[in-house]
């Protein structure tokens, strides 16, 4: 318990570099909810939306502090604004009382709302978009009650698009260390992407939301590129830092790989967002959803659910309720994720998009000690192995009480290491607490 309050006093009450700090807390840890799209796509309308919050409710997440339930792409009229007032128009076939009146159901459970819109003239599906647009989309969604805006970057015309190109190591990820030899037209040394027309885009939406008289959560759906990782933390609460998740581990272990880099750059106000939850989604195992959601937890991701949730298995329920990792994710004092300590398959330091670092820690004050997560990224069963003289917030003791995060057991005082046989994509996570 000494070295975790230690750590605690040298770390904690400092934001991300240059963060957006919000009233009432907004955006100061990572957002708890629900999202439409990998679950519907473009089929969505008041009624799932309703039937997502009240789930939310229902199941014991709200509880929790899973909040905001958030309508993706395809809710407005097509191809059209409102001719008299240039607003954006809710689809009356499938929101007959409008956002507002989906908001205020929402907001009666005692939850939030978010939207969607893009940093471009039309949105992915082709929906009307916000740029040139955002003070008047930004005084809609405060009148309907909006709470979160997922921003987006589909379509940008070309007058829009950035001098110089950046490097997001994606796709497939065949970028050695994570560089991208193949850029078409790389910027200069020392070039300050603020100059960006990528970054022009984004910043002219947080102004607009910083200029109303709502304070709505901004998360940038801008896939890590023009350098985000350099200007995000002051002009988002999140920031996607890859392209877009599907539910298959290649696609999972790919972005863990790529976000386990940028660690440094998260705190309270402002995280690396590795996009929505896929878990209940897909082919996963559950070994798969387990450690897909451990692995953004404990990087101190946004946590949105995207699975219909009024069918959701009791087995992909438990995951997202561990409250071991939704702890240490939520917890008020200490803004640090947990980082890397050893990349395990590979040597240290290592971009691998098959094979992301496999050994990570954090301290907790919620957990009263420090989370310790190990991963086996391999196609096989395989032992990894927790060293405390290897793990930066225990190396001074060889002994601690150990609990199983998956189980809640009790392990009791665990000497020198903790060894786990893993199946394939599966994560051990360990509450290691005082010393015994």
């Amino acid at each position: 318990m000494l070295g975790l309050l230690t750590l605690a006093v040298a770390l904690p009450f400092l934001p991300a570099a240059n963060a957006l700090v919000r009233k009432n807390d907004v955006g100061r840890v990572p957002a708890l909810g629900w999202n439409s799209w990998n679950a519907f796509g473009c089929d969505i309308n008041s009624t799932k939306v309703i039937t997502a919050a009240t789930e939310v409710v229902n199941l014991g997440l709200k509880d929790l502090g899973y909040e905001y339930i958030n309508i993706d792409d395809c809710w407005s009229a097509k191809n059209t604004r409102d001719k008299n007032t240039n607003r954006l128009i809710p689809d009356p076939s499938k929101f007959p009382d409008g956002i507002s009146g989906v908001a205020k159901q929402v907001h009666d459970l005692g939850l939030k709302i978010g939207i969607y819109s893009s940093a471009s003239e039309v949105t992915c599906a082709g929906y009307p978009a916000s740029l040139g647009n955002e003070t008047i989309d930004a005084q809609s969604f405060a009148e309907w009650g909006i709470d979160y805006l997922k921003y987006d970057n589909c379509d940008v015309s070309s007058n829009w698009t950035d001098t110089y190109s950046s490097c997001v190591p994606d796709g497939d990820g065949d970028y050695p260390n994570g560089t991208c030899p193949d850029l078409t037209n790389p910027a200069p040394e020392g070039y300050d992407w603020r100059k960006s027309k990528t970054y022009q885009r984004f910043a002219a939406m947080r102004n607009a939301l910083l200029n109303i008289d709502r304070t709505i959560l901004y998360s940038l759906s801008e896939w890590g590129q023009a350098e985000v990782k350099t200007w995000g933390n002051e002009t988002a609460n999140s920031w996607r830092m890859s392209g877009d998740i599907t539910a298959e581990w290649p696609r999972i272990a790919q972005i863990a790989n790529e976000n386990s880099f940028l660690m440094d750059y998260a705190n309270f106000w402002s995280y690396p967002d590795p996009d929505m939850l896929e878990i209940g989604n897909g082919d996963l195992t559950i070994e798969e959803n387990r450690a897909h959601f451990a692995l953004w937890a404990v990087m101190k991701s946004p946590l949105i659910i995207g699975t219909a949730l009024d069918s959701i298995n009791d087995d992909h329920l438990a995951i997202l309720k561990n409250k071991y990792l939704l702890d240490f994710n939520q917890d008020p004092v200490i803004g640090s994720p947990a980082h890397p300590y050893k990349w395990g398959y590979n040597p240290d330091g290592t971009f691998d998009p098959v094979h992301p670092a496999e050994y990570w820690s954090g301290a907790s004050s919620t957990l009263e000690g420090t989370l310790v997560l190990m991963l086996n990224s391999e196609d096989a069963t395989s032992t990894r192995t927790a060293l405390w003289s290897e793990i930066p917030e225990l190396k001074s003791h060889n002994a601690y009480k150990v609990i199983d995060a998956w189980t809640g057991k009790n392990l009791g005082c665990v000497k020198d290491k903790y060894k786990a046989s893993l199946n394939s994509h599966d994560a051990a996570v360990l509450v290691v607490k005082g010393r015994c």
